[in-house]
């Protein structure tokens, strides 16, 4: 539908310019909301296998920044003797993700926790239980500390020994696309020892909102360009101004005047472009 304006200049001009606006805010990037769903607030941490102590399995392959970012659990039987165990949540929250990833990964299930911490502020983290045999959990369920989440595998087209690699993540962003975050403690914690510092926690029965739907297919605050050829600078001593429509050019200079700039005598620049573009000489 084509857009009418009204006859007077003054208010044809003001209704260009807020026409304007308006097109200039429906062609921004829309912004997007946060999506929110809720979990019990953690009482404490326990381990994922064995719970709640981890009874009957030990750490084969711990956390190494830039290298192995989660540690690895096995049974005391060795081999495949702990496939088919159950594998559970480590406390309450809500799973963010569940999943056949293959690429090495499997079956995977993503918990994400609230909890409070020394401070008193409430704090988020992710669980993430791979290589699992079976998933037993959905998108979007809340669920209980201890849990089952699945039951220990050997990956995709059985890769590995069976067992359960296990990752505690501080920022939420990461998903599966680890690639894109730093691969340190400032992504990671290390899982045996957050656990371990908060196997309980005060108990306040209380449900609280928990942010979802953060995973990135790509990390916003990490860029890449093409190096930028910066031309040779120097100094002439001129200095160079836009070039302005004439009437525009009168108009600032007049608004520009001493004897004009006390608050009695003069007006707002929008006004004087207006009425300048609207009783053109």
């Amino acid at each position: 539908m084509p857009l009418i304006f009204p006859a007077s200049p003054r208010s044809r001009y003001v209704a260009i310019f807020a026409a304007a606006l308006v097109s200039l805010a429906a062609s921004a990037v829309p912004a997007v909301a946060q999506s929110y769903s809720t979990a019990k607030l953690a009482d404490g941490f326990d381990y994922p296998v064995g719970k709640p102590d981890g009874a009957g399995y030990y750490i084969f392959r711990g956390f190494s920044p830039n290298g192995h970012l989660g540690e690895d659990w096995n049974g005391s039987g060795g081999g495949d003797s702990d496939e088919g165990d159950p594998v559970y949540s480590i406390a309450h929250g809500v799973v963010v993700f569940s999943e056949d990833y293959k690429k090495g990964w499997g079956n995977v299930v993503i918990v994400r926790h609230a909890y409070r911490e020394q401070n008193g502020q409430i704090a988020f983290v992710d669980s993430l239980y791979g290589h699992l045999k079976v998933r037993s959990v959905s998108p979007g369920q809340q669920i209980t500390r201890g849990q089952i989440v699945g039951t220990i595998g050997c990956g995709p087209y059985r890769m590995y020994a069976a067992h359960l690699h296990f990752e505690i993540r501080k920022d939420l962003r990461v998903g599966m696309t680890r690639e894109l975050y730093p691969r340190s403690y400032e992504t990671y914690h290390v899982p045996k020892q957050f656990m371990d510092l908060r196997r309980s926690l005060r108990f306040e029965d209380r449900t609280v909102r928990v942010p979802i739907n953060t995973f990135r297919r790509s990390n916003p605050n990490r860029m890449t360009t093409d190096e930028v050829e910066i031309p040779q600078l120097t100094t002439t001593g001129a200095t160079v101004r836009p070039v302005l429509p004439e009437e525009l050019g009168v108009i600032i200079e007049e608004e520009t005047q001493a004897e004009k700039a006390t608050p009695e005598k003069s007006k707002s620049l929008f006004d004087a472009i207006i009425e300048k573009l609207s009783n053109p000489q």
